[in-house]
């Protein structure tokens, strides 16, 4: 059948009602969806120095987290047989065998011939959907939601159902939903659309040319690189805001119609462009409060500092690429032909990156596609990436079939290093500030203006009472002195008449009487004059007592001017606190400028620190001699963030800290007071203490000592994190091994366990503890402070590298407790079994993680070497687990042990002839 030719859009009118590479049955029955919140795996860091991540440090990254090695786990998805090949190949058996238990595929070379390959999932022709998406895409969906970018990518033939898998709408069957459809459908649940914000681009690679499938006129879009992070990003790409779930698959629907597709041999509508979805996510984190307390003169003022909020900020990218093709097979012609080249140029150049990292080259040819360019971050780089091969059924293609089975291999050797993205968010910082100001100087203008105002109604009603008070004694001294006056004359005036009276009447009796009278009349003029005295008297006593009162009033009327006086003090008092607030105003506007400048100051300032840390880290990682500062700078820096970083000075490696610094002031560094210092000296500690080398020298300069206490007395768990890791680093050595138990290590370590939630602390301190199980001498010392029971709580977390340190813990003790009764020094049932550890270790025996399941077999075979254990095992079906790792472990010297282990116990043999089981 010969190619068209053409091109068509996808919602041209020769496009084909459905494809010809939707591949599967959705009659299965999955099993349930991957654990929840898993983190990538954890294990030495494979030195990758050139990587499609460009070696750079990440973008700003929190200064509590590191980098979290993870590699880039592939699964295997089987197309159906077509219609075509049903009549074609109906004579032919499949190139491939699934076998999905073991995750294992098998490519037929010929019909006596197989090669044998192992991914991370196997999905057979039967897989749903939702079963590909739980265990491609939902790991990275959720890692991006903590933060991380995320990378989903499908490769494979043309035909083979990669559009099916991540771009399907699943408008008319929900049960079809593709990868892309049900991430955002995870997305939205999880986050907040009042406080984050979630965008979305969707582009194409066509011909070497980056197009916006939202935005066709938009056809020429540059790729821009951050050289100080590394960040590759599409600025010219249209970026739109997702509300709601339709939207977004209005957004899919606009941007399929638009993608490039045509007609080939393989496939009827064949995509000729790798579409690349960007899905943008930041979330913010909130900060705590505090407050400062500043003095000004008499009076304490409150400051509210508000911390800065933290946002995360993660990409999901999802990649479709275009399918690879062998130009005979897929018929391209003209056009056609040439779109066929440029697909396998570019996906030759990825794969050529991917061959260069797996293999540890120092050169990547990154720049050699823009594809390459475009997923730079998602191979070698700092996201978390799952990708999906594709692969037919047919034998006719067994050839392509072979390279994307090998393209998936090499994709499996390659390792990211992740990294937590977090910024603080200055700005909305910088308005919370400006508002709480605003509040401030409202609240002081409303306060003075309630002061000015007291201070006017105490001013108008002093000066009424002094007004009225001046009137009422006014007016009631006048009346005294009218009243008084009148009454002075009225005493005079009945003075006088009663003096005329008494001279008529003294001049009667004197013609009367005669001259014989006088004597007598002398006695009654002088009575009278008595009595006339007396009147005066009191008239003159009753003028001095209204001379009194009005003396008193005269002198509250001074009281009065006084208190009047006082108060006009008070008001200049007022006026110059007045004064002094608004010169406090001002100073506060001063201040809010500064702190403005110290912001951007700071901003600039943690953006280059973040840089150096993780350029510092990465090579600290790889113990590779470059430019790594000074412990003293590196300190000075954290305490003063303000002091600028002169960038001149020469660097050196943590090799040479001991001649620059000194271990005891490196490890002086972990008891100061100021937290940043302390988790920067405590990972430079956990760096040197990855050594073996410097291990002895740690201990002898009481570094063990230093770590302990810090998880005593520390509450940060970045330091409980890190301190943990190295003490598991110096728990490697038996010497130290002791010491740790002598000084109360494995109580620490157990309330380190019941007290952490975060599973990469848990995965630390299960690590310290499983190599503390391993000593023989500190057995029961180390079940009697709580070791074991520690181990077993730490399940709780459920995440995969905590299991497994708990598996590696419980293999080594009983490993020793195994040890120690075939030599004597122990008697009675395993400590294991009477801390009820069996019961964990029987469920877990059949456990999908390999490093779980290894452990906990190796635990199992240890334990039955023992008769006075045989009983415990039958009664909790761990004798059946034991059948089945001597028969079907893929490890030999497991399953021989397990064989030898049945073999050897009469216990176990009765009970194998009585349940009729051969072994």
């Amino acid at each position: 059948m010969a190619a068209s030719g053409g091109y068509n859009y996808r919602d041209g009118t020769q496009r084909s009602s459905h494809k010809v590479d939707r591949p599967l049955s959705l009659n299965s029955n999955p099993k349930s969806s991957v654990k929840s919140k898993a983190l990538p795996a954890s294990g030495p860091r494979r030195n990758s120095t050139g990587s499609i991540g460009g070696g750079g440090a990440g973008p700003a990254t929190s200064k509590n987290d590191t980098g979290v090695p993870g590699r880039v786990r592939v699964a295997v998805r089987l197309r159906p047989r077509n219609a075509e090949e049903m009549v074609a190949d109906a004579d032919f058996a499949d190139c491939v065998e699934l076998q999905p238990e073991l995750k294992r595929l098998k490519l037929r070379k010929n019909n006596w011939d197989t090669d044998t390959y192992e991914f991370d999932e196997v999905l057979t022709e039967f897989a749903s959907q939702k079963r590909v998406y739980e265990v491609v895409a939902k790991p990275v969906v959720e890692s991006v939601l903590e933060g991380y970018n995320g990378t989903v990518m499908a490769y494979g033939q043309t035909g083979t159902g990669k559009t099916y898998t991540l771009g399907i709408l699943g408008e008319e069957d929900t049960a079809a939903r593709g990868i892309m459809v049900r991430a955002m459908e995870d997305i939205l649940a999880d986050v907040s659309l009042e406080s984050d914000s979630l965008s979305v681009s969707y582009l194409q690679l066509y011909m070497e040319t980056i197009q916006d499938l939202l935005d066709p006129a938009n056809d020429n879009i540059s790729i821009v690189e951050d050289p100080k992070t590394g960040d590759v990003s599409v600025p010219g790409a249209s970026l739109v805001e997702i509300r709601d779930h339709q939207s977004f698959v209005e957004l899919l629907r606009l941007g399929e119609a638009h993608r490039f597709a045509t007609n080939t041999k393989l496939n009827t509508e064949s995509s000729r462009s790798h579409a690349i979805l960007m899905v943008n996510v930041k979330k913010s984190v909130k900060g705590r409060d505090s407050a400062l307390t500043s003095q000004n003169g008499n009076n304490s003022h409150m400051v509210k500092s508000l911390k800065p909020p933290v946002v995360r900020k993660s990409k999901l990218v999802v990649v479709d690429l275009a399918g690879s093709e062998r130009i005979d097979k897929s018929g391209s012609e003209g056009h056609t032909l040439e779109e066929a080249k440029s697909i396998n140029l570019s996906l030759s150049a990825l794969g050529k990156c991917i061959n260069a990292l797996a293999e540890n080259s120092a050169h990547v040819p990154v720049r050699d596609s823009k594809l390459t360019r475009l997923l730079r971050d998602s191979f070698g780089g700092t996201a978390r990436t799952s990708l999906v091969i594709t692969i037919g059924p047919s034998p006719r293609h067994r050839g392509e079939t072979a390279s994307t089975i090998m393209f998936g291999q090499r994709a499996m050797k390659v390792e990211n290093m992740l990294k937590l993205k977090e910024e603080f968010d200055y700005k909305s910082l910088a308005r919370r500030l400006d508002i709480q100001l605003d509040k401030l100087i409202a609240e002081h203008e409303r306060q003075q203006k309630a002061f000015e105002d007291e201070i006017e109604r105490i001013t108008i009603e002093a000066q009424n009472r002094i007004s009225e008070v001046e009137r009422n004694y006014a007016d009631g001294l006048e009346k005294e002195r009218v009243k008084y006056q009148k009454d002075y004359m009225e005493s005079i005036k009945k003075l006088e008449e009663q003096l005329v009276m008494n001279q008529k009447k003294h001049g009667s009796e004197k013609i009367t009487n005669g001259p014989e009278d006088d004597g007598s009349n002398v006695t009654t003029i002088k009575e009278s004059c008595r009595v006339h005295v007396e009147e005066i008297d009191d008239l003159t006593k009753l003028l001095q007592k209204e001379t009194l009162l009005r003396k008193a009033a005269e002198e509250e009327v001074q009281t009065l001017k006084i208190q009047l006086t006082q108060w006009k003090r008070s008001e200049a008092a007022g006026n110059s606190e007045i004064l002094k607030l608004r010169k406090m105003l001002e100073d506060e506007e001063h201040q809010k400028e500064k702190l403005e400048g110290e912001i951007a100051t700071l901003h600039s300032q943690l953006l280059q620190l973040s840089f150096e840390a993780n350029e510092t880290s990465q090579r600290l990682d790889r113990n590779e001699p470059g430019k790594v500062g000074a412990l003293e700078s590196l300190m000075t820096q954290v305490r003063h963030p303000q002091l600028k970083d002169s960038g001149n000075e020469e660097k050196t490696s943590i090799a040479k800290l001991f001649e620059q610094v000194g271990l005891q002031k490196i490890l002086s560094l972990l008891e100061a007071e100021d937290n940043d210092v302390r988790i920067h000296a405590v990972k430079v500690v956990a760096n040197l203490a990855a050594e073996e080398a410097n291990q002895e020298k740690i201990v002898e300069a009481g570094g063990l000592t230093s770590l302990l206490m810090l998880l005593k007395s520390s509450e940060d768990e970045t330091i409980h994190r890190v301190a943990a890791g190295a003490i598991a680093n110096l728990a490697m050595n038996e010497t130290n091994q002791e010491l740790i138990m002598t000084q109360g290590g494995i109580s620490l370590l157990s309330m380190t366990a019941a007290n952490g939630e975060d599973p990469q602390t848990l995965r630390m301190v299960a690590g310290a503890i499983a190599n503390l199980c391993g000593n023989d001498k500190l057995q029961s010392k180390l079940r009697g402070e709580g070791g074991i029971k520690a181990l077993l709580g730490m399940v709780r977390c459920g995440h995969p590298d905590v299991l497994a340190q708990v598996a590696r813990g419980i293999a080594n003790f009983a490993k020793c407790e195994s040890r120690a009764s075939t030599q004597g020094t122990k008697t009675g049932r395993s400590l294991l079994i009477e801390d009820g550890a069996l019961s964990w270790i029987v469920q877990n025996a059949n456990n999908d993680a390999s490093p779980i399941r290894r452990h906990i077999e190796l635990a199992l075979c240890h334990l039955a070497q023992h008769e006075v254990n045989a009983k415990d095992m039958i009664s909790t079906g761990a004798l059946w687990e034991l059948v089945r790792i001597s028969r079907d472990c893929s490890r030999e010297d497991i399953r021989t042990l397990a064989y030898r282990t049945l073999t050897s116990s009469p216990t176990f043999q009765a009970e194998l002839r009585r349940l009729r089981i051969d072994n």
